[in-house]
């Protein structure tokens, strides 16, 4: 099973327009994913890349346009992101010239659980 397809399976809703322009997406991961096999034996956690992929996956979803990722501006993990919890995004978008700026904050529960600045840019 391929990243993109856990995401793609996990995500449970969104992307769902925000008062002040953010999308909302809503995922899920099951235990059963292959995502968690090996990270971490006895304690399974979300691997960090994911929330890196899973903001770049929903700009795409949010544009309906194909972006590789450029830069990575910052990234923070707040928290371990477990099987089964619920994960919310809030994505905000910024275009300009030839990029996209996307600010991905993860959170689980209300409890912030990570936070990402991506620079993408569209693939033809």
């Amino acid at each position: 099973m391929t990243m993109h397809h856990s995401i793609f399976t996990a995500r449970t809703s969104g992307p769902a327009q925000q008062n002040d322009g953010a999308k909302l997406f809503e995922f899920n991961f099951s235990a059963r994913d292959d995502v968690f096999a090996g990270h971490f034996p006895g304690r399974p956690i979300l691997p960090g890349i994911f929330q890196i992929e899973i903001a770049r996956a929903a700009a795409e979803w949010a544009c309906d346009r194909r972006f590789a990722v450029n830069e990575i501006s910052k990234s923070k993990f707040q928290r371990p992101i477990l099987p089964d919890e619920p994960l919310k995004l809030e994505l905000k978008l910024t275009e300009t010239d030839d990029m996209v700026s996307a600010r991905a904050n993860f959170s689980v529960n209300g409890e912030p659980a990570g936070e990402t600045l991506l620079q993408l840019r569209q693939c033809d």
